[in-house]
């Protein structure tokens, strides 16, 4: 087989760990004080990783990053409820996942993921793919930055085709919509699943390509807006909108669903939670506040280009 359709997971695992360092030596550098403290775990059905997280850090309140390798027999039946194609297989996943949670209110959160599924039977051709993107949730959001963010990921994207930044983004945003809120999480960003065309080779290229995106599309945003003043009222409505962020990882995410179905390390899935959150009874924003502008403007897809 050429290397265009056997996929290799070790040289997938060799990029995501090298992926790990860079983005835990640039955020440091970033943030100027907080230091990433390393917990390497191993998992009893297999497997294992190494979560990354950095708390109280000048820039940073609290952010992880998440290097995981795991393995094992056949998947329980809710994994394989929606894809009866694994069942009786054998799986691997390998992944790189972070979540930054800044101090300042106007600097935004962050999310990406870079990962890689495959699932084996003896005699049988391997079902495998990859998966991830990025995403940006502003509190206090200026258009120039999500311009910017969006600059980036369709710089990203565009030597796979000029198809690949509008599906991806579409995808983004239909994905980290809270149905219950009828609102974005964010501004969006990059979001695909089930890549495995036209081959390994190049599906892997482009995994690679969002991957090594995400610090030239989020570093630039810290640098800009770290030192912005800001008052108690916006540490709250910050403190109030990372509400949704948590709402979204427990009621519709699916990387945190499959991780705890499939015995997953429960700390590390979890590392993506706000270190401080809060919920107000129905809560509306003052029309024309800058709170409003957020609700107004951002809240909702848009074509940001």
């Amino acid at each position: 087989m050429s290397d265009d359709t056997s996929p290799n997971i070790e040289k997938v695992k060799k990029y995501l760990l090298k992926l790990q360092d860079n983005i835990c030596q640039t955020l440091e550098l970033a943030d100027g004080k907080g230091h990433f403290i390393e917990d390497n775990w191993q998992r009893e059905l297999g497997g294992g990783g190494r979560t990354r997280v950095l708390t109280n850090g000048n820039v940073i309140e609290q952010g992880g990053v998440n290097f995981s390798h795991v393995f094992g027999g056949e998947l329980p039946a809710s994994a394989t409820a929606a894809r009866p194609e694994l069942a009786g297989r054998s799986f691997q996943a390998v992944g790189v996942s972070l979540v930054i949670h800044p101090k300042n209110p106007y600097v935004p959160t962050t999310h990406a993921n870079v990962r890689f599924f495959i699932a084996e039977k003896p005699g049988e051709e391997p079902v495998w793919w990859f998966g991830g993107g990025f995403d940006l949730t502003p509190f206090y959001p200026f258009e120039e930055d999500v311009v910017h963010w969006h600059t980036v990921a369709k710089k990203a994207c565009d030597p796979f085709g000029e198809n690949v930044y509008p599906e991806y983004k579409k995808w983004c945003d239909d994905y980290f919509f809270l149905k219950h809120r009828g609102e974005t999480r964010g501004v969006g960003g990059l979001f695909f699943d089930d890549l495995n065309r036209p081959g390994f080779k190049k599906s892997f290229k482009t995994m690679k390509a969002i991957g090594n995106a995400f610090l030239d599309a989020y570093v630039p945003i810290i640098e800009k807006r770290k030192d912005t003043p800001y008052t108690e009222r916006e540490r709250d409505f910050q403190l109030y909108r990372r509400g949704r962020y948590v709402e979204f990882n427990l009621v519709w995410d699916r990387g945190t669903l499959f991780g705890l179905q499939t015995g997953g390390r429960t700390e590390s899935i979890l590392m993506s939670m706000p270190p401080l959150a809060r919920w107000e009874y129905d809560y509306q924003p003052e029309p024309g506040s800058k709170e409003a502008d957020l609700y107004d403007n951002y809240l909702k897809p848009r074509e940001w280009l």
